[in-house]
């Protein structure tokens, strides 16, 4: 018996794969929090760390990111979700004939 492909529409495949990214988004910032804990030490005397100033710099601009990230994502796929007939996966509600 051959099998016919599977065709998956590219809106709804796109917003899924939008939707997979902003679920991500959670461990991809926590991954860049972790970032300054593994920093190298800038020499072998203990007295010399790395600036707290470029730490702070660097975790503010992460959760900057991480905002713009996810609210870019929230405005491509809160169009799509706000709107249910486009979505060929939701089945159409069910009445009752009497």
């Amino acid at each position: 018996m051959a099998r016919s492909p599977i065709f998956l529409e590219r809106r709804s495949y796109r917003v899924r794969r939008m939707m997979d990214a902003v679920r991500l988004l959670p461990v991809l910032g926590l991954a860049l929090f972790m970032v300054p804990l593994i920093w190298p030490v800038p020499s072998d005397d203990p007295s010399e760390t790395m600036p707290m100033s470029t730490a702070l710099e660097y975790l503010f601009g992460a959760w900057m990111f991480l905002v713009l990230a996810g609210w870019l994502l929230w405005r491509r796929t809160g169009a799509h979700a706000a709107d249910p007939a486009s979505d060929p996966a939701a089945k159409p509600p069910v009445t009752e004939a009497r």
